[in-house]
């Protein structure tokens, strides 16, 4: 009997332990860091914000991904077969989501993607892949990797960097290092962005920025020539694909009047990147 009497004893006290502990009030969790996952060398950063290491990270990405050069007009070319997509393929779909990864603030959804799967790690359909759209992510993960820390939008939508320059432009925030200008007075430097409306927001233009969420697209520039831009962006043809871009002589992506000169794009601002050097 006593022998049972002392048995029972430690088992009613964790019972109570574990009803306390259930009517114990929580704590709310700690706010996630949104740089909780960019290297030091990033964050710090130990260079600075460096224009030449912007143009060095897209170039090695571009490199990766076997340095494919797209200057077809948009959607003539023949979509590939779901096995051939380069962000499917080993060694790049892993690179896609480093870009989700370290160009997406920590916290988000977006951040478990890669270029064939989700948030649950399951393959999504190639054919499906619109809803993975990357472009943005890559663009973040260049400005993140330069040194931009907190002084750039890192987005999963191109529009919220460019909202957030035309406000800089406006004066309507402040301490971000972007800032946007019109096609036909800005002139794209390479570091730079260029960027449109795509889809629904085709017929953007600078004059209706700030526009809220739409769909869009922004290229980094890379090289500039007389007449030309090299300029790199992500989910094109499923890959980093460098394009070239004609310019007017003086180095605008526009004419006075503001006719793009670039007959396939309709491109509608320059961002331009206030770098540290």
């Amino acid at each position: 009997m006593i022998r049972d009497a002392i048995g029972v004893r430690p088992l009613a006290f964790s019972l109570m332990l574990a009803l306390a502990a259930c009517q114990a009030p929580r704590t709310a969790s700690p706010p996630i860091d949104p740089s909780a996952h960019a290297p030091p060398f990033a964050t710090v950063p130990y260079e600075g914000f460096s224009r030449d290491s912007a143009i060095a990270v897209a170039l090695a990405e571009w490199r990766a991904f076997g340095q494919p050069v797209d200057d077809d007009p948009p959607d003539t070319r023949p979509i590939p077969p779901p096995d051939q997509k380069p962000e499917r393929m080993p060694g790049l779909w892993q690179r896609v989501g480093i870009y989700w990864w370290l160009g997406i603030n920590a916290g988000e959804i977006e951040d478990a993607w890669t270029g064939k799967h989700d948030e649950h790690g399951m393959i999504f359909p190639a054919n499906e892949d619109a809803n993975f759209a990357w472009s943005a992510a890559f663009i973040s993960f260049v400005m993140r990797m330069a040194g931009a820390a907190g002084r750039f939008p890192y987005a999963i939508a191109h529009s919220t960097y460019i909202n957030i320059a035309r406000e800089m432009s406006l004066g309507q925030t402040s301490n971000w290092a972007i800032t946007a200008l019109p096609p036909e007075t800005g002139v794209p430097a390479p570091g730079d962005l260029i960027c449109m409306g795509r889809s629904s927001a085709h017929s953007l233009t600078f004059a209706d920025l700030p526009a809220g969420h739409f769909p869009g697209h922004c290229d980094i520039v890379v090289q500039a020539d007389p007449g030309m831009l090299s300029v790199l962006g992500g989910n094109v043809d499923d890959a980093v694909t460098m394009k070239h871009v004609p310019i007017t002589a003086d180095g605008h992506l526009a004419t006075p009047d503001g006719t793009i000169v670039d007959t396939r794009y309709p491109w509608a601002v320059v961002i331009r990147v206030l770098y540290d050097r």
